[in-house]
Formats: structure tokens, C-alpha cells, sequence
């Protein structure tokens, strides 16, 4: 009987420059904001600045109005979808992701709030949620105040947050825009770029045809995944959009995938021609913002994140702006203005070379001019705000 030869290691810092590669952080790509938002299957944008510095951390050039430029003329939209969080993602990717993540927003309804909604028709919230926000945008206060109307012995925030598992609410701007604040107020994605449409006429990147059916769809959004995230394990894959039994599906693209084993001897997929470095690849310091995809698509996050790091970029619910320093997460960062100046702190998990220090100082200095550009500035290395 024929035996299978063993998948070839990749080591942990092998598998870091492959996954650094596919996110444009080996070096800073010659794209659009577009053409990086597609590529890397969306931005996590839990707040509005964090998709404007993993944008800067990765592309050429980039100026935050390009970005803000896309949500404004609705051609990207911040929704729930990946794991049931607030991503950045174009129109078109936004109505793939939103339904083909269904299944995890239903799971979040039953596991938050199943025993709150006792007695709530379901299908009914939806049906009435939706008809207020298409009315006009609701901040989740609002909607249920409105919600409580018809199910008052229920709290109004757990029939908001239910309308926000059954339905894909877009929020409307100018929340998410560069340089301009507004109230997280919601419509249904529907509405939001039917409107849109209809104020500027239809964008080359408008999808005009149904929206696709979230199980044909699956193994070629994994495909893409493997393109922004891989090497990857089955557990990789599911981490990342939080849907499960996923092997079902990977099984069928194993002929058109090359297989490894990381240093545990996990099985990682990854397409064939994806770029997979030389370890040795230097790797440039970036800044990335709180809650980057790359700290958070994988179940194994050693390729990013050291061992003994774990656990340092998080407080509770609350995540930190991290350094990339040699491929990896080595120290915490955050920016504060004031007035007409703008402060930079730095927290290295360990002292820097004075190599490394020069590094860290000219890139910092291009995220002080894009945040604050007529700001005085300072940089200063110690105990980041808000850490304990």
C-alpha cells in the first residue's frame, strides 16, 4: 500500500514572512485602497482610525482621504461579518461575507441572548427592525427604544443587539471617515447602497447581480483567504471567519492546494504559487493598529506573536496598537493629541539596538505626520496610555 510522503516543515518564522508577504508587509505595495481592501478580505474597524493605519502600514503612498473617499461614495462599508465584528470591506466583498457569515451571527444570538429573547418572534424583530432603520439610520439606543415599543417587557438593548445579529446593518457615515466624527447609526446594507447608487449612479465595483449563495461561495472565499493569511490550518481557517466544520470543505480543494506541517505538525494548506520567502527576509518595523487582521486570523498565532508575548496586547476586552519589529509583535504603541501637538509613545517588550531604535523612530514619524500633520510633534518611549 502506498504511503503518504510527510508535508514539508515550515518552521514558525518560515510561515510569519509567508503570512507577512500576503499582508504587504514585507515591503509596501504599488495598489489602491481598493485593490488592498479586496486583497486582504477586508480591514477589522471595531473603531473608525484602525483600517487608515493598516492601510498606511501597507501601501505606498497612501493618503487616509482615498479610504474616506470609499465610504463616503459607499463603495466600501464598515458591517458586521468575520466572527461577528465590525470589518472595512468593499460593497461587493460586504455582500459575500455578511450572508456567508450568517451562521455565526445566528450562534452569537442564541449564546449572548437566546434565554433574554424568550418569547420574541424572531423573524417578526427582523421584519419590524428593519423597516425602522430603512426609515431612517438608528443608533442601537434608538432602535431599541423603537424595538421596545412592540416587546416592552424585554430590554431595549437586547432587542437592538438581536436586530444586529438577524440583519447586515451597515453603519452610515460619517462614522468611520477620516478627520470627521458621527454617532454609530445603522440602515441595512441594502438600503445603504441602493442609495447610494442612486445618488452617484452604479460604481464599477457595484454588484448588480444576486448576491451569491453563501455554500458556493465558501470555498472560494477560503481560496482567498489562503492568499491574505496562509499557510493555514483547517483551525486557521475557522478562527478567522468563525464558522466551523470547515474541513468539509477544504477536503474537495486539497488537489489544488500544496500541503505543510508547522513545527507542531499541524497540516497547513496554501495555494501553490503563493509567495513563501526566504526566513531570512528582512522584515520592516510597521505600526498596525488595534485588532489588525493578522494578529487575529490564525488559532496558532506564534507566527506573529512570540510565546512569552502573549497576552500583552490585550486588557481584558480592550486591544493595544502593536509594533512589528523583525516579523513579529515586539512592543505596543499609541498616539495622543492635544491642542496643536500629538505625542507618540512606545512600549517595547524589550530594549531596542540602536539599530532598531532608528528603525522604530523614522517609521513613527511617518505615522505622527499622516495622523496630525500640522501638529507639533513628540516621541517618547514608556508605559503606553491606558496600560496597567
Amino acid at each position: 500500500m502506498a504511503t503518504r510522503t510527510a508535508a514539508p516543515l515550515l518552521a514558525t518564522r518560515a510561515l510569519g514572512r509567508a503570512t507577512l508577504a500576503r499582508q504587504l508587509l514585507l515591503e509596501r505595495a504599488e495598489l489602491t485602497a481598493m485593490e488592498a481592501l479586496e486583497r486582504l478580505l477586508g480591514l477589522q474597524a471595531q473603531a473608525p482610525r484602525p483600517p487608515y493605519y493598516a492601510l498606511a502600514a501597507r501601501l505606498a503612498g497612501f493618503r487616509p482621504q482615498e479610504l474616506s473617499d470609499l465610504l463616503e461614495t459607499r463603495r466600501a462599508v464598515r458591517i458586521s461579518a468575520m466572527r461577528s465584528t465590525i470589518h472595512l470591506l468593499s460593497a461587493r466583498d460586504a455582500r459575500l461575507l455578511r450572508p456567508l457569515t450568517r451562521a455565526v451571527h445566528d450562534r452569537t444570538l442564541r449564546g449572548s441572548f437566546g434565554k433574554q429573547l424568550a418569547g420574541v418572534d424572531l423573524d417578526r424583530l427582523a421584519e419590524v427592525a428593519r423597516a425602522l432603520v430603512e426609515e431612517r439610520p438608528l443608533t442601537f439606543k434608538e432602535l431599541g427604544a423603537r424595538l421596545q415599543e412592540e416587546w416592552p417587557e424585554h430590554e431595549s438593548r437586547t432587542l437592538s443587539m438581536a436586530a444586529r445579529q438577524l440583519l447586515p446593518l451597515a453603519q452610515v457615515t460619517p462614522r468611520g471617515l477620516w478627520g470627521r466624527s458621527g454617532q454609530v447609526a445603522h440602515t441595512t446594507l441594502d438600503a445603504w447602497l441602493r442609495e447610494g447608487a442612486a445618488t452617484r449612479g452604479p460604481a464599477p465595483d457595484s454588484d448588480r447581480t444576486p448576491d451569491p449563495d453563501p455554500q458556493e461561495a465558501l470555498p472560494g472565499v477560503l481560496l482567498r483567504y489562503l492568499a491574505a493569511f496562509g499557510p493555514a490550518s483547517v483551525k486557521d481557517m475557522q478562527t478567522w471567519c468563525g464558522l466551523t466544520r470547515l474541513r468539509e470543505v477544504v477536503e474537495p480543494l486539497r488537489p489544488r492546494l500544496r500541503t505543510f506541517r508547522d513545527e507542531n505538525g499541524a497540516e497547513l494548506f496554501d495555494l501553490p504559487d503563493a509567495p513563501r520567502p526566504d526566513p531570512d527576509t528582512e522584515a520592516p518595523v510597521r505600526f498596525l493598529p488595534e485588532f489588525d487582521n493578522i494578529a487575529l486570523s490564525h488559532a496558532d498565532r506564534t507566527r506573529i506573536l512570540a510565546p512569552e508575548h502573549q497576552g500583552r496586547t490585550w486588557d481584558r476586552n480592550i486591544a493595544y496598537r502593536v509594533l512589528l519589529l523583525d516579523g513579529t509583535i515586539r512592543g505596543l504603541w499609541n498616539i495622543q493629541l492635544a491642542g496643536e501637538s500629538a505625542e507618540l509613545t512606545i512600549e517595547p517588550f524589550a530594549p531596542l539596538t540602536r539599530a532598531e531604535r532608528a528603525a522604530v523612530e523614522a517609521e513613527a514619524s511617518g505615522v505622527l505626520r499622516m495622523t496630525a500633520p500640522e501638529a507639533t510633534y513628540d516621541l517618547r518611549y514608556g508605559q503606553v496610555a491606558g496600560r496597567t
